[in-house]
């Protein structure tokens, strides 16, 4: 019977794991604390480590894993820079969960942006109050707008029937363009800088690279329309925060809608309500009236727990059983 150990785990993690875990029969125990350098010793013993978007497995937290006997780092989630791929130990492998639900993040991208478009919050903090006043509460019609969309893997597939569902025109960017998947949607690849000029709503569903990292900065958004709105479901680091705090104070940025944050592993997921400890460029953001957050909730769905929980105890089964993981991250 293999032992797997989890980082950063939440109630509702261990809930639906160990509903799951009945049919495989692994031992398992739950940490709440992060992986890192300094926490990567209490794998000792153990035959695997799972862990989440903001656990660190840096080049010494790994080779402190393989020092331990971890033969495998399960991945429950689909991006892995996190993970120093590159410095990698032999003999220590590395599985994700390439898709769980691309519609759950694809549908949180559109609730964010009619939070943001349609003042929602605001709406319902005033209606509360009993205030029914709409001063302030100005929107503007999604229905033939642009929107720009950089990266076409299935969520931003997703994100894109969605959009050309309330009417809009949309352009698109990848590295990698999808032909196909272009004719059939009816959306139109572009150059970045075609994209920046040209659309009025720019969402991020690319993952994060040294070629992506903050593609969104203080040159790309000088390229973009006056008033443009962008949405971030994907990875924090895409945007430059400094920048992007500098361009919603001078207006260029009418809305903001964000799941995920540069700096967000000590903050996002966590309670910090009763901590004094504060994030100085957050707490700018969250006091800005156009800006929406919410804490990398996107994945959140019951269909997309069920898929992680599943393929997650899948690949470490297949692995233990074969040597290898057709989720294998190389």
């Amino acid at each position: 019977m293999q032992k797997i150990l989890f980082f950063d785990t939440k109630e509702y993690d261990k809930k639906l794991f160990d509903e799951y875990n009945q049919n495989y029969h692994y031992e398992i125990k739950y940490l709440e604390t992060k992986l890192n350098e300094e926490t990567a010793p209490l794998a000792q013993g153990y035959d695997a480590v799972c862990i989440f978007v903001n656990d660190r497995a840096d080049k010494e937290t790994l080779r402190i894993l393989k020092d331990c006997g971890v033969k495998l780092l399960v991945l429950r989630c689909a991006g892995y820079n996190n993970v120093d791929i590159e410095n990698l130990p032999e003999g220590l492998k590395v599985v994700r969960v390439p898709e769980y639900s691309p519609y759950a993040v694809a549908e949180h991208a559109v609730a964010l942006l009619l939070s943001v478009d349609r003042k929602i919050y605001k709406a319902y903090q005033r209606t509360k109050k009993y205030n029914f006043t709409l001063n302030g509460l100005l929107g503007f019609d999604i229905h033939g707008k642009t929107v720009g969309v950089i990266g076409t893997g299935k969520i931003g597939r997703v994100f894109i029937q969605i959009m050309k569902g309330f009417g809009t025109n949309v352009v698109a960017y990848d590295v990698f363009e999808n032909k196909e998947a272009e004719k059939e949607l009816g959306f139109e690849y572009v150059s970045l800088d075609e994209l920046y000029k040209r659309a009025d709503i720019i969402s991020l569903h690319c993952p994060l690279t040294k070629e992506t990292n903050k593609i969104i900065n203080k040159n790309s958004i000088e390229k973009m329309k006056d008033g443009v709105v962008i949405i971030n479901t994907s990875r924090g680091k895409l945007i430059d925060t400094d920048d992007l705090i500098a361009m919603l104070e001078s207006n260029k940025i009418a809305g903001l809608g964000l799941d995920v944050y540069e700096d967000e592993e000590e903050f996002f997921l966590n309670d910090m309500s009763n901590s004094y400890k504060r994030d100085k460029d957050l707490s700018i953001l969250l006091s800005m009236p156009n800006v929406v957050i919410t804490s990398h909730q996107a994945f959140f769905t019951r269909e997309a727990l069920d898929k992680i929980a599943l393929v997650s105890l899948d690949n470490i089964k297949e692995f233990f059983e074969t040597g290898n993981c057709k989720n294998e991250v190389k």
